[in-house]
């Protein structure tokens, strides 16, 4: 979208060109689409921290907004109520809701309008339903790759015996061979104990081991990892934590947005809210952006969604493909003494 002015809303404010548009067209008769957070219900934090990133830089997002808001709350029940009112007030377009479960069940409920996701499930993905969320094919696509790029091409994977483990586990082997790297089979594990052991394949140890759900035995595996002299890949669920915190993910990579590109966004988002924004906050201020764009050029559609030159936003480029998913270029960071570091990139 551009970035421009000179203080940190400055940066946001009046801006809005994305995908290489010098700006947005000015707001007259143009389209409408809705933003489905969940501002009620077990996410309801969440939820707020989302409609403060969506208002940013003085959007308005309210009832007959360019881009408004509506309440998905906690059920799938509750999403398709609110995608329903949204599609009867006018909304060309649906941006959320943020769960798989309720993001599968509106987009069947409103036929062919666009439903941009949140969640980071791939899975969902199809028909009139994008994925928008960072997922875990889009993180181990960046770091596995950049690993190979640095020689460590035979990686290990050490993931929890959870849904989502499994989902981080699929999505690196998927991307081994077209990033040149040998992917191992995953240790599927909940603890630390005698995890060095389970990845020897051959007597040998893996050159780097992907290490991409924080949670449980994380802290404790990366220690074990990082005394047997092995280097530690992560996904984009790192940013959610700081990693230099944790002594074991000392000299650690992992995927995660560009900082750079991101830190006018993040400065503006605590300047206006007061708050500290995470992805979710980015992925909420690029899809408001990006629907504003399409509805100034009439093409909030499938059509639109698929236009070759993609978007440009806070969280770096990307393009949609047409099974759904979402094309997203990530960088790699590299974790030192008291700071974390752009180490490498990948294209959308």
């Amino acid at each position: 979208m551009g970035l421009c002015g000179t203080s940190a809303l400055g940066l946001l404010g009046g801006c809005g060109a994305i995908g290489g548009e010098p700006a947005l067209p000015p707001a007259g008769t143009i389209g409408k689409a809705a933003f489905l957070a969940p501002l009620s219900g077990p996410q309801s934090s969440v939820g707020q921290m989302m409609r403060a990133a969506a208002s940013l830089g003085g959007n308005d997002i309210g009832p007959g907004a360019e881009v408004a808001v509506y309440d998905s709350g906690g059920s799938e029940e509750q999403a398709v109520a609110a995608a329903q009112a949204a599609v009867a007030g006018g909304a060309q377009m649906l941006l959320g809701p943020l769960l798989s479960g309720q993001s599968r069940a509106v987009a069947a409920a409103v036929g062919r309008v666009p439903v941009v996701a949140l969640t980071n499930d791939s899975t969902v993905a199809g028909g009139n339903l994008f994925v928008f969320g960072i997922t875990p094919l889009q993180s181990a696509r960046a770091v596995i790759g950049f690993a190979a790029t640095r020689g460590k091409r035979r990686v290990g994977v050490v993931v929890p015996s959870t849904a989502f483990g499994q989902l981080h586990a699929a999505a690196a082997a998927a991307v081994g061979a077209g990033v040149g790297a040998s992917v191992l089979a995953p240790v599927v594990t909940d603890t630390a104990a005698g995890l060095v052991d389970r990845l020897r394949s051959d007597g040998t140890l893996p050159d780097a081991v992907y290490l991409p759900v924080v949670g449980g035995a994380f802290t404790e595996q990366a220690a074990v990892l990082k005394a047997a002299g092995i280097q530690i890949l992560g996904s984009d669920q790192w940013s959610a934590i700081i990693p230099y915190r944790t002594p074991a993910l000392l000299d650690a990579w992992f995927a995660a947005p560009d900082p750079i590109r991101y830190e006018a966004f993040a400065l503006a988002f605590e300047e206006q809210s007061g708050g500290e924004a995470g992805v979710l906050a980015g992925l909420a201020f690029d899809a408001v952006e990006m629907a504003r764009l399409l509805g100034r050029l009439g093409q909030q559609n499938r059509a639109g969604l698929l236009r070759d030159g993609g978007f440009d936003g806070v969280l770096g480029p990307y393009r949609f493909t047409e099974g759904g998913q979402c094309d997203r270029a990530l960088a790699v960071l590299g974790v030192q003494q008291g700071a974390t570091v752009l180490i490498g990139a990948t294209g959308a």
